[in-house]
């Protein structure tokens, strides 16, 4: 089941888009500034996003500043042409005007995850010198391949595809269990210790720093 965040501080808009979506197969979740939305995307990856501007706090153009390789979507009441084609650009893929249509909202909302899903499909994924190849499941730094266990390739996976952001711990265990189900919190800290070992055996420096008390992210 996809997951759609919906980042508003209406609530009366909020609830009818979160029926809406719960209705038509979707699992939601919410948040209700701009602070809240970045703490929720520490710890939860959604599939879409749905991001009005007016928000208190932190507003919606700096919280899509710190999006990266989750589509959004802008629902907005300001209708200026400038002001869409400058949030298009910055990185959001569809732009929709208050009050909308639900039909169109979540014809768009389903063409954006097909597309996303069909793009996102990329066998090459890189960080600095580090390639990740995601259907041979070969990782190599520069021209040697490094050899990792199942765990720990889902792990730099994982920290690969969000590098712009901090990967809490719970964030993690839940998206690599996708690929691994050995992995438990208590044991989460020694795989990353072996990968982190690993990789700068090879690289001569560390690319994976801990954020205490928050997670991890690459470095």
């Amino acid at each position: 089941m996809k997951n759609i965040l919906i980042i508003d501080d209406d609530v009366h808009i909020g609830n009818a888009l979160e029926e809406t979506l719960s209705r038509a197969g979707y699992r939601v979740s919410r948040a209700y500034s701009g602070t809240e939305a970045l703490f929720a995307l520490s710890h939860t990856f959604p599939d879409i996003i749905l991001l009005d501007l007016m928000l208190p706090g932190l507003d919606g153009e700096k919280v899509l500043e710190h999006i990266r390789d989750i589509p959004v979507i802008i629902i907005s009441a300001k209708t200026d042409i400038e002001n869409k084609v400058n949030l298009l650009l910055s990185g959001a893929v569809d732009y929709v005007t208050k009050p909308f249509n639900t039909k169109e909202l979540l014809a768009r909302i389903a063409v954006h995850l097909r597309t996303f899903e069909n793009c996102g499909k990329k066998s090459i994924i890189a960080f600095d010198d580090i390639t990740l190849n995601t259907q041979s499941h070969e990782v190599r730094i520069k021209d040697t391949e490094i050899r990792l266990t199942r765990t720990e390739y889902a792990i730099l996976k994982i920290l690969i595809l969000n590098q712009a952001n901090i990967i809490s711990k719970s964030a993690l265990l839940e998206r690599i269990c996708e690929d691994t189900p050995d992995c438990t919190e208590s044991s989460l800290k020694t795989h990353i210790s072996h990968l982190r070992n690993k990789l700068s055996e090879i690289g001569g420096k560390d690319y994976i720093e801990t954020i205490w008390g928050i997670g991890f992210r690459m470095k």
